[in-house]
């Protein structure tokens, strides 16, 4: 094994840490797609950064041994980090003269970073990593990174219980700039010669809060008004896609998806449950007495739910996702959306997501690791773990 290849198999060891892992394969198409990101000295450097932002002169400080070994000065420090910065590898932000960087999932993260600069390559070699493992990492807990609620002509207004699933309210509540982005799963279906089956729409994610500053900033995605927010949403639904949001009441982001390009759609599809793995509020309902079977609800339906038999739609609720695309354009009237009986509440924040992702799948114990570096910083979590 050359020190190349050691270099990059300690990073992806590095990320299969975080609370959504990066497993690694037989095939080993993981380090592929990890050297498309990182340079060799730029993974030697990604090794020793964090989930939590540090000031580059903390991470220079706490690893000053290790980048004299490596020749690298805190000038060229900063270089290093701003390239995988400029290519979506990490995350890095500035606030006055200060600049902070830290690691960044696959997914959601690093992938949808790619969307100015995804290549063919890329997009083969995460398809086959999804396909050999990292579908499978996603699915490890019952808590996704994001959630599905309902378009807004699914459900009348007044019988919305959930606020958090109100689409109308959450944007309109919404503070701070607005952006819009090109789908990134698109764009690279679009590469691959599979391009999408239901929709030409291609600017279609939308960005809030801090994110929104940190895309737009970083040129992945353009500022839009809140009028232009709900005319991509209006469009979203007239081409039957599913409204996806993070998966907190606080939204940082909506993303609008089709079940032929979607990452997450198509990939849980192949999975015999799928509605194990998406947290939603609803469900959609036939009344067969109203029901033509003409089928209009088969064509809107992202998740292959639904099926005619016997000249009547029948839905499959392993599939069944509440998304409510099947509900207004039924010409009989015959579907609506009703409440699951088990009501499910996001977390609030995207620290209280990842928390509970994490808890999940690494333990009790890597919850409050995590904590603790929120809490106290770095150097009260390091002295507790050499004790």
């Amino acid at each position: 094994m050359s020190k190349t290849k050691d270099v990059y198999r300690e990073l992806q060891e590095r990320l299969d840490k975080m609370p959504v892992g990066f497993p690694p394969t037989e095939s080993g198409v993981e380090i592929r797609l990890l050297k498309q990101l990182f340079t060799p000295i730029e993974a030697k450097i990604a090794i020793k950064l964090t989930l939590m932002p540090e000031l580059i002169l903390r991470i220079y400080l706490r690893n000053y041994r290790y980048l004299n070994k490596l020749g690298v000065s805190k000038n060229d420090l900063r270089r290093h980090l701003d390239s995988m910065v400029d290519k979506g590898a990490i995350i890095g932000k500035k606030k006055g003269n200060r600049r902070y960087y830290r690691l960044v999932k696959l997914i959601i993260g690093i992938y949808e970073f790619q969307v100015e600069r995804v290549t063919k390559d890329f997009m083969e070699d995460l398809n086959q990593y999804m396909d050999e493992a990292y579908a499978e990492e996603l699915c490890k807990t019952p808590v996704n990174q994001i959630r599905v609620i309902p378009i807004e002509t699914s459900v009348p207004y007044k019988k919305f219980v959930y606020t958090y699933d109100n689409l109308n309210k959450l944007v309109k509540k919404l503070r701070g700039p607005i952006a819009l982005a090109k789908c990134v799963c698109r764009i690279g279906q679009d590469l691959l010669g599979e391009s999408c089956k239901q929709t030409d729409l291609r600017e279609s994610c939308l960005l809030f809060r801090e994110p929104a500053k940190y895309w737009i900033n970083h040129g992945y995605a353009r500022q839009i008004t809140k009028e232009e927010t709900y005319e991509i949403l209006k469009k979203a639904e007239d081409a039957g896609l599913v409204i996806q949001p993070g998966n907190m009441r606080k939204i940082t982001f909506i993303c609008t998806c089709c079940g032929c390009c979607c990452e997450g759609l198509k990939t849980l599809k192949k999975f015999p449950n799928p509605l194990d793995y998406y947290n939603t509020n609803y469900h959609a309902v036939v009344d067969a007495k109203s029901c033509e079977g003409c089928g209009t609800c088969v064509g809107r339906c992202q998740m292959n739910a639904i099926t005619i038999k016997n000249k009547i739609s029948t839905i499959d609720y392993n599939f069944c996702i509440g998304c409510g695309l099947c509900v207004p354009t039924c010409p009989a009237n015959a579907l609506k959306l009703e409440k699951n009986k088990k009501k499910f509440v996001p977390p609030k924040s995207s620290y209280s997501l990842y928390l509970k992702i994490q808890k999940q799948r690494q333990g009790r114990w890597a919850k409050y690791k995590t904590i603790l570096k929120l809490i106290f910083g770095m150097k009260l979590y390091y002295l507790l773990k050499k004790k």
